[in-house]
C-alpha cells in the first residue's frame, strides 16, 4: 500500500433535499455487499460517509483511503454507480465549493500497510 491517499472530503445537501441524502445512506447500508465489490476498481480499502448539522445545513462528509488520487477514479456503469450518481447530483449543492480538509498525519499500523 505504498501509494495510500487519505482524504476527507465535506459536501453540503441542497436545502430540502435532507431526507433524500438520508434515504441515499439507506440505500447504500442496503446494497453494502454490492457496495463493496465496486471498490476494487476504484482501488478503494476503506470509505465511511458521516453526516453533520451545522445552523440548519446538512453536511455529508466522505472519509477515503485509496491507492489511487480521487480525480483519477473511473467509476462504471453498473446498478450501484449509476444510482449513487443520481443520488449525488439530486442532493449535492454543486454551488458550494469542493471542500477537501488537509490531511496532517495518517496513523496507521504496520500490519496494515503489509497487507
Amino acid at each position: 500500500m505504498t501509494n495510500l491517499h487519505v482524504e476527507l472530503e465535506r459536501f453540503r445537501v441542497l436545502a430540502g433535499k435532507e431526507e433524500k441524502a438520508r434515504e441515499w445512506m439507506e440505500f447504500l447500508t442496503i446494497h453494502l455487499e454490492d457496495v463493496k465489490q465496486t471498490l476494487p476498481a476504484e482501488k478503494m480499502y476503506v470509505e465511511s460517509i458521516f453526516e453533520e448539522t451545522i445552523e440548519g445545513v446538512l453536511y455529508l462528509y466522505w472519509v477515503s483511503y485509496q491507492g489511487i488520487r480521487a480525480e483519477e477514479v473511473v467509476f462504471s456503469d453498473g446498478f450501484i454507480d449509476t444510482k449513487h450518481f443520481e443520488y449525488w447530483n439530486e442532493c449535492i449543492d454543486h454551488d458550494y465549493p469542493e471542500s477537501i480538509l488537509k490531511t496532517n498525519v495518517v496513523m496507521i499500523q504496520d500490519v496494515v500497510m503489509e497487507k
